[in-house]
Formats: structure tokens, sequence, C-alpha cells
């Protein structure tokens, strides 16, 4: 499977939807003033990702995984208000998902949306950082590859999934990946949330996406 723009963008928002379980947004916290910036930023990029993938991407499965990504891209961005709007941003998103999902009788459509909508009422770094989360959120992709022919969509989501708990699994609190049958995390503890060494690797996993998808996009104007 060749890599592909949206192919990488899907994979970015699917390794952010682990933290969908956090309680506040680390980012928006430690931006302070920033946060509507930042927000608007993310909500920015789905939109331009919307119009690229409009103008530039032939009928067919990537170009529907590309309004899948800009659409994920632009939610994000909306649900990063204070924490009680964020539940609730996320709850009305992930119901509207489940009872589309029903309507058109797509059930990779109303498992996430039942994922997005439970997410945020749980404890952080609990079912969503599990083994199990990991393998739901790739039949997601799995599903959503079946009925709509979205191709490599549950690799890239498996993959993009599994790099967040792999990256949490070096610090110090590790990830418990067989909850609730095992209470015991696996931790390489390399690194400390939040401490100048755990913001530089975060940064420097959101730059390697941005740079791939960049890449991607250079090799495609260059090389049409």
């Amino acid at each position: 499977m060749r890599l592909s723009l949206p192919g990488v963008a899907l994979a970015g928002f699917s390794a952010l939807a682990p933290d969908l379980d956090h309680p506040g947004s680390r980012l928006s916290k430690r931006l302070g003033f920033a946060q509507n910036y930042v927000r608007w930023a993310f909500a920015a990029a789905g939109v331009l990702l919307a119009v690229f993938t409009h103008f530039n991407l032939p009928m067919g499965p990537e170009r529907r995984m590309g309004f899948t990504a800009a659409m994920s891209m632009f939610l994000i961005g909306m649900a990063m208000q204070n924490q009680s709007a964020r539940k609730l941003a996320l709850l009305f998103t992930g119901v509207g998902a489940v009872l589309a999902g029903l309507y058109w009788q797509f059930l990779w459509l109303s498992l996430l949306g039942a994922f997005v909508a439970t997410a945020p009422f749980t404890s952080h770094r609990s079912w969503t950082h599990t083994i199990w989360a990991a393998a739901l959120w790739t039949y997601i992709g799995y599903l959503a590859n079946r009925d709509l022919g979205w191709h490599g969509v549950a690799a890239y989501a498996g993959a993009g999934y599994m790099s967040h708990l792999l990256a949490d699994t070096l610090t110090k609190s590790g990830v418990r990946y067989l909850l609730p049958l095992s209470d015991m995390a696996l931790k390489i503890p390399l690194i400390s949330t939040g401490s100048t060494l755990g913001n530089m690797i975060e940064l420097g996993i959101c730059a390697g996406y941005g740079l791939l998808v960049a890449l991607l996009w250079w090799q495609r104007f260059n090389f049409a």
C-alpha cells in the first residue's frame, strides 16, 4: 500500500483519538491565551484539506478518505474548548454519528460515534489506551473499507492509534494495555509526561506527521 496524503492525515487523527478521554486539552492549557488560535488552526486545516481534496483528488476511495480526514480535523478544532463544552461537543457529535450510521446501515459509523461519545466520560489512560480499543479502531477502519471502498483505512487508522500508545509506553505512567483483564502497566520510563523531553518528543511526532504530509503534497504536485 503506497502512502497517500489523506491516509497520513487520517493516521494523524487516529494518533490523537486515544486522548479523547483527556479531562482537559493539555495543549490548550499550555498555550493559555492562544487556545482559540489553536482551535481555529485545526478547523482551518480541515477546511484546507477539504478544498485540496475537492480540487485535486479524483472521484474514488482516496477522495472519500480525504473528506473524512478533513471532517475529523475540523471536529477536533471545534472540540478544543473548556472541559464541559468539550465533552458535550463530542457527545453530540458521537450521538449524531451513531444515528447516521443506523439510518444508512453503516456499522462502522455507529461504532465510531459510540467511541467519540463515550471516551470523554472515562478516566484518562483507561480503556481508550488498551489493545482492545486499538483493535476496535482498526476494525472500524476495516468496516469502512469494506462498505465504501476506502482502501487502506484500517492500516492507517491502526498504525496511527498504536503510535500514540507506544509513545505513552515510554512515559513513567505507562499503558495498561490489557484492562480490565490486568491492571499491570507496560512502561519503559524514558520520559515524563509534561517534561521538556516529553514535550520535545510529542512535538517531534506531530512535526513528523506534518513533514510527511508536506512531502507527499510536494510529490503529488511535482510528479503528477
